[in-house]
């Protein structure tokens, strides 16, 4: 008895499902790699505060005081007197700004006060001191 054969059919790549897949993987490199980065680029060790608040202001400076009482603003090294300056053109600029003092928590103290000392003095510009939570 002969049975008839079926016709073979070619085997086939179904890639939907692998397309889901690497799609899913995409998406999560992508969302995982957003949380990995650092804003402000230089590191510091903020001092612990557990009363804190966070402003959001349209035009904001960032003071970095390091351990070694170093100055930078928004990333480039400068002095306290050009510093004073730079704010003062950007209030010029703008009408208010905020600055934002990052200082390591082993910087020396009369530097954080000397900068606040000078920002107070600028019209327009507004100051914040950069903390972590406990």
């Amino acid at each position: 008895m002969n049975l008839p054969k079926d016709p073979e059919i070619p085997a086939q790549i179904n890639i939907v499902p692998l397309l889901d897949v690497i799609f899913t993987l995409l998406t999560f490199f992508i969302l995982a790699s957003l949380f990995l980065t650092n804003a402000e680029g230089l590191p510091v060790n903020l001092p612990q505060a557990s009363a804190g608040k966070k402003t959001i202001e349209p035009e904001r400076l960032t003071v970095i005081i390091d351990a070694q009482s170093q100055l930078s603003l928004n990333r480039k090294p400068t002095t306290l007197d050009a510093l004073t300056e730079q704010i003062r053109a950007s209030v010029n600029q703008k009408k208010t700004v905020l600055v934002v003092i990052n200082a390591d928590e082993k910087a020396n103290m009369g530097s954080a006060v000397a900068v606040m000392d000078r920002v107070q003095q600028i019209p327009g510009a507004k100051i914040a001191i950069a903390t972590r939570k406990k």
